[in-house]
């Protein structure tokens, strides 16, 4: 193979894996099957294999999210407190994960914490303090989409934290969580590890879809440049917080159908539900009223039906 073809077949793989990766948003969207005819004509051609893998994929998925309902009952009848922290680089898949987790679950139960950069008013607390008022109460999960780790991971690396903060921050850590695992909150932390080549296609991939562009920042772009930093940052953070209240767990996510699955998988492995009975529901008959007359809406207060 001369280096023309060389250069031929890298661009038909990474245009094959750009197509992949838009395939995988309409799926994050919809969440069935493509219909094939979808496809046809935008790149997305599927083999045997990858439509068996895809039905396998959703089937399971619906499955485990079967689970996590019943985890979900599990919690809310025994006053469980549970806390998940996701954490990665960019692009690594961590919302993806989050959003299977959330989506057939209820939200008063379940809640995601993302919080933004801090206030200038936070920045003079007590560093896990913003966090703390996102912990659950009995009977709630709380998922930390990024979390008090920022300090570990993005602030050490682009430099928003001191040498001393950053020093304090692994000497209070271990203990902050020692306190939550005392006072009964459980805490399940994954780390989502992707390549190099992945998150250069994950990037790549919003660069060109207009529908995605919004979640690429400034700062992504600058985490691409500084990977290797962040990469020492990681591997510090996981030897100097894994305790065993708190252990880290790792997710390898270059295929994010399989992380997905496997990450919900393992969460369910670390609670100790199981299926909570539930009294018979019996929908009562509408009572109706002789005198009852229901008034029309105005035609001005309905939305046009344009489908």
């Amino acid at each position: 193979m001369n280096e023309s073809d060389r250069e031929n077949a890298t661009e038909l793989h990474r245009r094959r894996r750009l197509d992949e990766e838009m395939l995988d948003a309409y799926d994050e969207e919809l969440e069935m099957e493509v219909d094939d005819r979808l496809q046809e004509g935008g790149g997305f051609e599927l083999t045997d294999d990858e439509r068996v893998e895809r039905r396998m994929y959703f089937r399971e998925l619906i499955r485990l999210q079967g689970e996590l309902v019943k985890m979900q009952d599990w919690i809310a009848s025994t006053g469980h407190r549970l806390v998940v922290i996701f954490e990665g680089r960019d692009a690594a898949g961590k919302g993806g994960v989050i959003k299977r987790i959330t989506q057939r679950l209820n939200p008063r139960m379940c809640r995601v914490a993302a919080l933004p950069a801090p206030s200038n008013r936070e920045r003079t607390q007590w560093y896990f303090q913003r966090y703390v008022a996102h912990l659950p109460a009995g009977g709630e999960m709380v998922l930390f989409d990024r979390s008090w780790y920022n300090r570990a991971g993005v602030e050490r690396v682009m430099n928003f934290c001191t040498d001393d903060e950053y020093e304090e921050f692994f000497r209070s850590v271990p203990e902050f969580e020692k306190m939550l695992a005392r006072s009964g909150v459980q805490i399940v932390k994954y780390w989502f590890s992707i390549t190099d080549e992945e998150q250069e296609i994950r990037f790549q991939s919003r660069i060109e879809d207009p529908l995605k562009q919004w979640k690429l920042s400034p700062m992504d772009l600058e985490s691409r440049r500084r990977w290797e930093a962040y990469t020492q940052a990681k591997e510090v953070m996981l030897q100097r917080s894994h305790i065993p209240e708190a252990p880290w767990w790792v997710v390898q996510g270059v295929d994010k159908k399989r992380a997905r699955l496997n990450c919900i998988s393992h969460l369910l492995s670390q609670v100790p539900y199981h299926e909570v009975e539930h009294p018979t529901i019996t929908l009562p008959a509408r009572v109706h009223h002789p005198d009852y007359i229901r008034h029309p809406v105005p035609e001005n207060m309905i939305i046009p039906e344009k489908y």
